[in-house]
This record gives structure tokens, sequence and C-alpha cells, in this order.
């Protein structure tokens, strides 16, 4: 009897079948209790729920009897596998690691040299009684608003188009020359003088953009085809007499090139401003120290690199990488990303592409393309165009672009340290061939890696830290030869 009721169980109701099972083991956990209720649905034609359908799946999938090598699998750090994985996991521990090692690094300086920050680092005495320059600063402002006036005469046909051109060439001209004497004149701080021709570069970049644009837009004026041009690439705003409102818009805001009217946003956001300054004054803060802390002691125990031992001008420039990297980027993202954009939030300029993924660069031009972009646009606008419409080649205006940008680099560096050695100018001048040889690498290798660590090798490991070096101990010599 005990057997035929057995067997009668899988034929009986659903609800007699879930009691005799309940009174069969009355002892059952919760799991077996679930797996009888899936088996009720089961019997139901119900619908399992993903969960227990995913533990059935497993249960048959991982049985003794089931294969465990089901298909071709490339191990994930393969050479064919690696760049289709994420390695997030591997960033983070990167991450780590940098801080944990950097941590130590500054303690043990802290413990060595101790807190070498002055009070006087940014402001010392000797800069804040370089009034020279300040005056000579204070005065910049007066060459815009003499192309101001000779942008007025020329539109109410007072004077002619190469008379303008010549006062323009006089104007652009004088805004450079003017500071590099005043420079050279006076024993200044290097840090007075950078500031004061980094600021005359600017006003440079700013008038002859200024003149050449009203220039163009005076050609296109009297163009034939103006209908056209005016339709697709120039706004009408533009034919207006230039204004002193925009002329001073202009000086003032984050870009070196002129155009009447430009895109504006709508408001100011006060909070995100100061939130932005606080990083500024943080970043800036960080490069003193890196500065005080590392770099002047390491250059300070370092000779000459091209007067002394091979071996160890390398040692000292692989040493001096790392903090002149770190300065350099704490630079890059004060003055790209976080001054610009204060900058333009003050003045409700609209576009904001002060830079790209230049980190990302896989070649040297693609760098000098990325990396800043009003200087690029300027160069683009002013500089390369103009020579392939003058009929000149490619590789032609490649050269006077970074021709234009060695001299400007040299102005900057050399005229203040009173140097004038050519490093800048040489280290400006070397890119072109970096150019066509990370062309000819990514062209051959056609990996995004190889002109990528190229770069980065050229760029922070050798060419930062050797010119920091070079400067460093000419500086020095000068003032050495100057005491005695």
């Amino acid at each position: 009897m005990a057997a035929a009721s057995d067997r009668a169980v899988p034929g009986a109701d659903a609800t007699e079948a879930s009691s005799l099972r309940l009174r069969r083991a009355p002892s059952a956990d919760a799991g077996d209790l679930a797996d009888d209720s899936s088996g009720d649905r089961r019997e139901n034609g119900e619908p399992q729920p993903p969960q227990e359908q995913q533990q059935q799946h497993e249960m048959l999938y991982y049985r003794a009897s089931a294969p465990a090598h089901r298909r071709v699998k490339e191990s994930p750090l393969s050479s064919d596998a690696i760049f289709r994985q994420s390695h997030a996991g591997l960033l983070n521990l990167c991450i780590v690691v940098l801080i944990a090692v950097n941590s130590r690094l500054i303690i043990e300086n802290l413990m060595k040299y101790g807190l070498l920050i002055r009070a006087g680092f940014w402001f010392s005495a000797r800069s804040l009684g370089d009034w020279p320059l300040l005056m000579c600063c204070l005065t910049l402002p007066v060459f815009p608003l003499v192309a101001l006036m000779a942008e007025k005469l020329i539109r109410r046909k007072l004077i002619g188009e190469h008379v303008v051109i010549l006062l323009h060439i006089i104007i652009t001209t004088s805004v450079i020359v003017y500071p590099v004497v005043v420079t050279l004149k006076c024993d200044s701080a290097v840090l007075s003088g950078f500031l004061l021709m980094f600021l005359a570069s600017i006003m440079w970049m700013k008038l002859v953009s200024y003149a050449h644009t009203n220039y163009d837009i005076r050609a296109l004026s009297k163009s034939t085809e103006k209908g056209a041009a005016y339709g697709n690439y120039v706004d009408p705003e533009s034919m207006k007499d230039p204004t002193f409102k925009s002329l001073v818009y202009f000086m003032l805001a984050p870009t070196l090139c002129y155009q009447p009217t430009y895109p504006r946003t709508t408001c100011i956001r006060k909070g995100w401003v100061t939130r932005q300054l606080i990083k500024c004054l943080v970043f800036t803060g960080l490069m003193g120290f890196i500065i005080e802390q590392y770099i002047n002691p390491i250059v300070k125990n370092s000779k000459h690199p091209l007067k002394g031992n091979f071996l160890n001008a390398i040692e000292r420039v692989l040493k001096l990488s790392v903090p002149t990297l770190y300065v350099w980027l704490c630079m890059f993202y004060c003055f790209f990303h976080l001054w610009l954009n204060i900058l333009a939030e003050l003045l409700c300029f609209g576009d904001r592409e002060f830079y790209k993924d230049w980190w990302n660069a896989k070649t040297v031009e693609e760098y000098w393309r990325m990396w800043n972009m009003p200087v690029h646009k300027w160069i683009i606008r002013h500089i390369y165009f103009p020579c392939i419409r003058k009929g000149f080649s490619r590789g032609v205006a490649i050269l006077v672009s970074f021709l234009v940008s060695a001299v400007f680099h040299e102005i900057c560096i050399a005229v203040p340290c009173h140097i004038f050695k050519f490093w800048a100018f040489s280290g400006i001048m070397f890119q072109i061939p970096l150019v066509f040889l990370t062309r000819y690498l990514q062209a051959t290798f056609k990996n995004i890696m190889v002109g990528n660590m190229i770069f980065w090798f050229f760029f922070s490991i050798v060419g930062q830290p050797m010119c920091v070096l070079l400067y460093y101990h000419d500086v020095m010599n000068r003032q050495a030869q100057a005491s005695r």
C-alpha cells in the first residue's frame, strides 16, 4: 500500500503532492521549500523567475560531467587581446602606487632639507622694486588705442591702404621692442621680466590679428564674390566700424583671434568662479612647493650639462624630469583650464575650447595642434594659411609657423634671463624633425602607443629638464661675472 501511494504521488493534485512532501520532510530547510515551490510552478506551467533560471543553468553548467573548456580563448594580457581589455583596475593601482611613492619622497625631502619655501618666493622686494617694468606694463594699452585710431581713419577714407599697413607694422613692432629694451636696460628679477614679455607677446599677437582681420574684411568688401563670402564665412556684423568697446573686449578676452562679435553666455556663475579661484591658488602654491623643495636643490647640486661628466648630466636630467613635469602640468591646469575659464566666465565668453586631449597625441604635430588652442588658431589663421594662399608648400608653412613660435619662446625666456644662447629657439626648431619622425613611426607601426611614448619621452624626460639646467647654469654664470 505504501508503494502504491508513493507511485500515485506524481499524478496527484499539486496541493496534495505538496502536503505529502511536507509530511515526509518536516525538517526541510528554506532552500528545499524554494526548490519544491519552483517544481510546483513548473508543474502548473508558470514561468520561473530569472534568478531561479540562472541557478538551474549554473547547476547544469557546472556538473562534473559538463565540459569546462568549450571554445578558443586568449589570455587577457596577450598581444591579441590586451587592447580589448579594460585596464581601469591597473590604472587605479598606478594611482595608488604613485601617491605612495610621492608621499615617501615628500617625507624624505622634508627630513633632508626641511621646509625651504621662503615667504617672498613669488613677490620678493626686488620684484616689487622693478618699477620701470611696471610702468612699461601700464603703458602697453596705448598701442591698441593707436591701432583703433588707424582703423577709424581708413574706414573714413582719410588714409590709404598702404599707410594703414605701415602704421600697423610700426605699432606691432613697437609693442614688442619697447618691453625688450626696458627689460634689458633694467637688471630686473627673472619672474618680473618674464611676466612683462609674456604680456607683450600676447598683445603683439592680438594686434596682428586685429590688423590682419580688418584688412581681410576690407578686402572682402571690395571683392566681386562678397555675397557668397558673407553668406558662408563672414558675419555681417564685422562690416561695421571697429569700436572702442569691441577692442577692449578683445584685449581682455581669452582669445588671440579678433572678431567684432563672439559667442556669449548669458550669466556669470559667481560660486563657480570662487571655486576656480581657490583651485588656482592651491595649484599655484603646489607649483611653488615643488620648485623650492625639489627643483632648486637638484639644479644647485648639478653641473652644466654640456661641460660636466656625461653620466652625471644624464642622472641630473632624469632626476629633474619628474618635478619639472609636475610643475608643467600644474602650470597647464592653472592657466589653460582654471585662469582662462575664469576669465571667460567673467566676460561671458562662450568658446572655451582652450585645449584638447593633447595627452593622447600620437605625433608631435598632433600635440602642437591640441595643447594650446588659442595660439594654434592664431597661427592657422594668420601664419599657416596665409602662406598656403601665397603659394608656399605645406612644409614651408609649417617651417614658418615653428619659426615664429621659436622666436617668441626665445624672447620670453632669453630676454628676462639676459642670456641669448638660443636654447629655447633650438628646442622649438628641433620639433620640426620630431614632427616628421613621429609621423613616420606612426605610419610604420600604426600603433597609437609608439608615437605617444616618443612624444612623452622627448617632451618630459629630455626636453624640459635639459632646458632648466641650461638656463639655470647660464644665469648663475652671468650673475657670478656681474658680481666680480
